[in-house]
């Protein structure tokens, strides 16, 4: 099994990568879901940074204070 290793993951790597583009159409669906499915899970793994404060908020008190 250990040698037959190799082959499995670069085929399962070529499928992934353009299988819609090469293969029928059943097959061909199936790889783009599967991309997809692994973008989404990537995306979510990474969350969108957002900051836990305003960076430009003594500045905007400052106007407002020099504000008549």
């Amino acid at each position: 099994m250990k040698r037959f290793l190799p082959f499995i993951l670069i085929g399962a790597i070529l499928f992934i990568a353009g299988g819609d583009k090469v293969l029928p159409d059943p097959l061909g669906a199936a790889s783009a879901q599967t991309r997809a499915t692994i973008n989404n899970a990537l995306v979510g793994v990474f969350p969108s940074w957002k900051p836990r404060t305003n960076p430009n908020e003594r500045t905007e008190k400052a106007i407002e204070e020099a504000q008549p």
